[in-house]
């Protein structure tokens, strides 16, 4: 009867190796030739390390196969490529088209509450309020995390002085920074400093959905989003794609800034997302030389604007140089002591009373 492949690998099957299983379970024998009664192979091993160690099992196949019956000569080669190449770490792409999602908007896992901080325009110092709130709610003992989805200008990893990229064991799961005692992420921690996003609609939308669903955020009293300012693909896939507790809409007390504010209030009321109140920053500026109070951008605007809708009125914050300070060197004004601190303090409780956050 002629020897056949299955016949060989039998016999090799016996031949067990150091650290475990034999020639055949291991995957080590490579082109594998029978000629009448010629048997040859080859022994692969992945460093010559490992090499050397299967001295005795190649002895041993030799010996195994030249005792079946019509086997006239084996030749058993070895070989080692070099040291195994080590595997690449999982690699994480932010900016993919979202994934399709059933049954309407989306809880996050393990928080509890999820806030938007919107604007309808820039400059109003959203960003500079969402940062310094989400350290004035951690300072007061609520789990805080915060989301910076401003994809195109992202501002928080700067304003809370992060640097360090966020880590991704498996190319999926995201661990998330901590700094000042809230939990962070932002998308400026994916890029260099300086590098522009220069994407379109669905890959920002898909963006979005990744930092919230694959970041590991833990349990969480409340996660606080700092959007970009207007009424975009963020806003849109934001409110209809995840369950929302609502906004906060921020506004100085300038007609210009109240005119893009309003778009944003009839954004939220369009897409049924509920408005949690309005804050007037920027509201007053005090010299710090002589102690004079002035209104730069006007006063009390934001404030009868939430009379006139029957909206909550969360406060004023002023204008003030150590904000902007605190804010470049990224320590937020919020994580000191000071009348800023304070009136964040108030600020936050106010939400911890109302059951916001």
């Amino acid at each position: 009867m002629d020897l056949t492949r299955d016949d060989v690998l039998a016999v090799l099957s016996r031949i067990s190796t150091p650290g475990g299983g034999d020639l055949v379970s291991r995957d080590l024998v490579r082109a594998l030739v029978i000629e009448g009664g010629q048997i040859r192979f080859v022994i692969e091993a992945a460093t010559p390390d490992e090499a050397r160690g299967l001295g005795p099992a190649q002895a041993a196949a030799e010996i195994a196969l030249k005792a079946l019956p019509g086997v006239t000569a084996v030749s058993a080669v070895m070989t080692a490529h070099g040291p195994a190449a080590k595997a690449a770490p999982p690699t994480l792409k932010i900016g993919q088209h979202p994934t399709p999602q059933q049954g309407g908007p989306a809880r996050i896992a393990g928080v509890d509450r999820i806030i938007a901080i919107g604007s309808g325009k820039g400059g109003v110092g959203k960003s500079t309020i969402s940062s310094n709130l989400a350290v004035a709610l951690a300072k007061q003992g609520r789990r805080v995390g915060l989301l910076d989805a401003d994809i195109y200008g992202p501002s928080q990893p700067r304003m809370m002085g992060v640097t360090k990229r966020p880590a991704s064991p498996d190319g999926k799961i995201i661990e998330p920074l901590v700094a000042h005692g809230v939990t962070m992420m932002s998308i400026g921690l994916m890029l260099k400093e300086d590098e522009a996003v220069i994407w379109r609609g669905p890959m920002i939308m898909g963006a979005l959905q990744q930092l919230l669903t694959q970041v590991a955020w833990g349990k969480l009293d409340v996660l606080l989003i700092d959007l970009p300012p207007g009424t975009g693909d963020i806003q849109l896939t934001l409110c209809q794609r995840t369950h929302l507790t609502g906004a906060i809409v921020v506004s100085t007390p300038q007609d210009v800034a109240l005119l893009d504010a309003r778009k944003a209030l009839d954004m939220f009321q369009k897409l049924k997302t509920p408005v949690l109140g309005l804050i007037e920053n920027m509201s007053t500026y005090v010299c710090p030389n002589c102690g004079h109070e002035a209104h730069l951008f006007g006063h009390g605007g934001v404030a009868a604007e939430a009379a006139r809708l029957d909206l909550p009125f969360l406060g004023e914050l002023p204008l003030d140089l150590s904000v902007r300070l605190a804010g470049d060197s990224g320590t937020p004004v919020a994580a000191g002591d000071g009348p800023i601190a304070e009136a964040y303090a108030r600020l936050a409780a106010r939400l911890v009373a109302g059951g916001m956050a």
